[in-house]
C-alpha cells in the first residue's frame, strides 16, 4: 500500500513548496487553536460517552440481580406471612439469598423522603424481603403465582420498571456523547477550511506566480495539505493533553458517588483519547485537500 510513503512525504514536505503557506499570521493561530479547542471538548465527550456506557452496565447488573417482595397485612398475620415468604424463597430455584430489612434498614431507606426523626415503630409499614438473583435466575411468574398463593400480601418487585428507565437513559447519554464528537468533529473541519480558503486567498499573486513558471496546482495543495495537517496535529495534541490532564483532577467516583464524580477514563480507557490527534489530523487532510484544490480552481 501507498499509504506509509504517503504519510513520510507529507511529513517530509518540500521546502521549496512550503514556502508558498505563510508561517505564522491569523489562519496559524486559528487551525492551532481551534484543532485545541476541539480536542480539549473531545476528550470531555469521549469521558461522557465511556462513563455512560459503564453507569448502562453497572445499573442494569446491579438491579437485574436483585428484587424486592413487600408483604402488607394485618399486624397478627405480618409474621406467618413473612416466614411464609422466606420459606417459599429458601425453596426457589435461582435465588442465592433472601433476608428481611429490618426497622433500621428501613428507616434509612425512608429517611431522604421523611427525615430523620420519623416513628416508623408506630407506622403500619409493610414488610420488606430482599432478594438476591443467581444465574441463570428464578421464575418470576412462577414465583409471584406460589407467593399468591402462600401469602396473599405479598408482592415481587424486581426493579424492572426502574431498570429500564435508568439503562435507556445511560444509553442514550453514550449516544449523545458520540454524535457530539461527530459534531466537534465537523465544527473542527468548517473552521480548517475557512482558515485554508483565507490563506489561500491571501497569496493569490503568489500561487499566479507558480503558474506562470509551471507549478501545477497539486504541488501547490501539498503544501497546504502538509502545513495545516501539521498545525492541526500540533493544536490536537495540546487540547487532548490538556483535556486529559482536567479529567484526571475530576473527584474520584466513591462507594456513594454520583454520576458526575464517575465521569472520567477507566484502565485502558485512558488510551482511547490518544486517537483524538490522529483523527484530528485525518480531518484536517481532507478538510485542506478539499478546500485546496476548490479555492485553487476559482484563483486566476
Amino acid at each position: 500500500m501507498n499509504l506509509v510513503p504517503r504519510t513520510l512525504a507529507l511529513l517530509r514536505g518540500d521546502p521549496r513548496a512550503d514556502r508558498v503557506v505563510p508561517p505564522t499570521g491569523f489562519t496559524a493561530h486559528l487551525t492551532v487553536f481551534t484543532a485545541a479547542a476541539m480536542a480539549f471538548l473531545a476528550v470531555f465527550a469521549l469521558a461522557l460517552s465511556l462513563a455512560s456506557a459503564r453507569l448502562a452496565d453497572r445499573w442494569g447488573e446491579a438491579l437485574a440481580q436483585s428484587a424486592t417482595i413487600r408483604i402488607s397485612a394485618p399486624a397478627d398475620q405480618l409474621a406467618v406471612q413473612t416466614a411464609a415468604v422466606l420459606r417459599v424463597l429458601e425453596e426457589t430455584p435461582g435465588v442465592v439469598s433472601a433476608r428481611q430489612l429490618d426497622d433500621a434498614e428501613q428507616a434509612r431507606l425512608l429517611e431522604p423522603f421523611f427525615g430523620p426523626d420519623l416513628p416508623i415503630g408506630s407506622l403500619p409499614l409493610p414488610r420488606l424481603v430482599e432478594v438476591v438473583e443467581g444465574r441463570p435466575g428464578y421464575d418470576g411468574e412462577g414465583l409471584r403465582l406460589r407467593l399468591r398463593a402462600e401469602a396473599p400480601g405479598a408482592v415481587l418487585d424486581d426493579h424492572s420498571r426502574w431498570r429500564r428507565p435508568l439503562v435507556a437513559a445511560a444509553e442514550r447519554l453514550n449516544r449523545l456523547g458520540l454524535a457530539a464528537i461527530g459534531l466537534i468533529s465537523l465544527a473542527m473541519a468548517a473552521m480548517i477550511t475557512l482558515a485554508a480558503n483565507a490563506a489561500l486567498s491571501a497569496n493569490a499573486q503568489v500561487i499566479g506566480v507558480l503558474r506562470l513558471v509551471g507549478a501545477r496546482d497539486a504541488y501547490v495543495a501539498r503544501a497546504f495539505v502538509r502545513r495545516f495537517t501539521l498545525r492541526a496535529l500540533a493544536g490536537a495534541a495540546a487540547g487532548t493533553g490538556a483535556g486529559m490532564a482536567a479529567v484526571a483532577l475530576l473527584p474520584p467516583a466513591g462507594e456513594g458517588a454520583g454520576f458526575l464524580t464517575g465521569l472520567g477514563f477507566r484502565g485502558a480507557g485512558w488510551l482511547a483519547p490518544l486517537l483524538i490527534p490522529p483523527v484530528a489530523g485525518v480531518v484536517a487532510f481532507w478538510a485542506t485537500r478539499a478546500a485546496a484544490f476548490r479555492a485553487l480552481r476559482e484563483v486566476t
